[in-house]
């Protein structure tokens, strides 16, 4: 007899769904609610999965939006009944996800196992499904826990890469048969996996920031990480090509059902990009935080003292005596209690660079500053290869010089955008870098003087430029190249 470790992952799966059963268990003890309109465990799904989708690596939901899109779908799920009571059953059921009714805000659940010499004993397994955090502003997010994101996926300490490989496979597969419906599903169930790896990630560097002690970067982390390095590579390579090929597929679409279901994979598929993107970074900065990490816990460690029983050692004791006999104990214990009042040290690695920053200039009058205007930012058009030919066609003058005015009136009959690329060409004309063109193997290079006028043009404004083809004298740059330390 031995310890089955699939029966033990497949008893924690169930204890995680123990949470939404009771939901549907207690509706019916609520005085102030009518369960038989509801389905609380449908509730329960669709919060959770608003909370993964809205997490990011270090944010997570807003506590009114998920209220919000949840009380729409308790609505739909009894629409005759008032919104005050639609409102009222989304905040319970994601209290209950939450579980305000625990000082911890957790679940616990017992299980059985047997051991290694054949002995059953309970074991107690700990969880959460909603979590409240506070941001660095105490602005309050929801986050779902690891156990909440298997609940979604339907499993439970699985190998994330490894069912998140397979659901890459499987979703290739189903959009190479057309069957973008039943792909949907798939991305979307890969979305969770991803989030979930995320999670296992931030869950070590977090640890990392409180206790460096408490996580192996000697060899567990280290390998995780370079797992996770090259599972986010790959899967970057793989859901590019899949989104590729589905906007491919939405673009050539003709039936709108087709073209709405490709247009919400290639959705899907991109936040999974998106979120990789993001994991990547955060890994490729992880072995840094915990250096930082190492050098700040170092050096800034508090006193830790032993905690006083006031009840025990103090309030007992001098409950026989007198009010005079109580004073000097009373006194005594407070102030060896309390112990001498010492003052932090200095964090080196945050001390030494600060002694050696440079001095910040001030200004020399004060006042409020006034809110900079920013400009808007101007997209850069580029110009493909054809207008590239057009314009060097147009401005290929070996035997004659024409003004710039005449080549652009040409060049806008040719392309609306024609003008502007000649005009760019043309003005590096006036000061040629004859230095790259001989270097580049130019056989002529295009050359500009003003023309002494005003161009005559109704986009640009200026002097009007003469232009003309100049050629290169090959041999004689050949024959005076030695001389000149091999050509300039």
């Amino acid at each position: 007899m031995w310890a089955d470790e699939g029966v033990t992952r497949r008893l924690k799966a169930l204890a995680c769904t123990a949470p939404l059963h009771d939901l549907e268990v207690r509706k019916a003890k609520q005085p102030w609610l009518d369960g038989a309109h509801y389905q609380m465990a449908e509730v329960a799904l669709q919060i959770i999965d608003h909370v993964a989708i809205a997490m990011d690596y270090d944010t997570g939901a807003n506590h009114e939006e998920v209220l919000l899109r949840a009380q729409e779908f308790v609505g739909w799920q009894a629409p005759g009944r008032p919104v005050e009571e639609h409102s009222r059953v989304a905040g319970w059921v994601l209290d209950s996800l939450i579980n305000v009714r625990d000082t911890e805000r957790g679940f616990r659940r017992n299980y059985g196992e047997v051991d290694s010499t054949g002995a059953y004993a309970l074991r107690q397994w700990d969880f959460k499904l909603i979590e409240e955090r506070t941001d660095s502003n105490g602005d309050l997010y929801l986050r779902a826990s690891n156990e909440a994101l298997n609940v979604l996926v339907g499993a439970l300490d699985t190998d994330v890469e490894s069912a998140q490989i397979a659901a890459e496979v499987r979703l290739r597969n189903l959009i190479d048969r057309g069957r973008l419906a039943d792909a949907k599903a798939v991305a979307e169930q890969a979305r969770i996996r991803t989030i979930q790896y995320a999670e296992i990630i931030r869950a070590h560097l977090d640890a990392t920031s409180r206790n460096v002690t408490t996580v192996d970067w000697r060899d567990e982390v280290p390998d995780l990480l370079n797992e996770a390095l090259d599972h986010v590579d790959h899967r970057l390579q793989e859901e590019g090509a899949i989104a590729r090929s589905v906007t491919v597929d939405r673009d050539q679409a003709q039936d709108p059902a087709r073209k709405r279901q490709a247009a919400e994979l290639v959705d899907i598929v991109e936040d999974c990009i998106r979120r990789h993107t993001r994991l990547q970074t955060r890994l490729r900065g992880a072995r840094t935080l915990f250096l930082d990490e190492q050098d700040r816990q170092q050096f800034s460690g508090t006193v830790r003292r032993a905690p006083v029983d006031v009840y025990g050692d103090l309030l007992q004791p001098v409950l026989g005596l007198t009010l005079g006999d109580a004073a000097d104990p009373v006194r005594s214990f407070y102030k060896h209690s309390s112990g001498p009042t010492l003052d932090d040290q200095f964090c080196l690695a945050t001390f030494v660079p600060t002694l050696l920053a440079p001095p910040v200039d001030r200004a020399r009058l004060t006042g409020e500053e006034e809110e900079p205007e920013l400009l808007p930012v101007v997209e850069v058009r580029g110009f493909s290869d054809d207008q590239q030919t057009m314009a060097e066609t147009l401005l290929d003058l070996p035997d004659e010089a024409r003004p710039l005015s005449e080549l652009l009136a040409e060049a806008a009959v040719i392309d609306p955008q024609l003008p502007e690329l000649v005009t760019l060409l043309a003005l590096r004309a006036f000061s040629p870098q004859l230095g790259s063109a001989l270097r580049e193997g130019a056989d002529r290079v295009l050359l500009a003087v003003s023309a002494g006028v005003p161009l005559d043009s109704e986009s640009f404004e200026g002097d009007d430029l003469l232009l003309t083809s100049a050629a290169f004298d090959r041999v004689a740059l050949d024959a005076d190249g030695p001389a000149r330390g091999g050509g300039r």
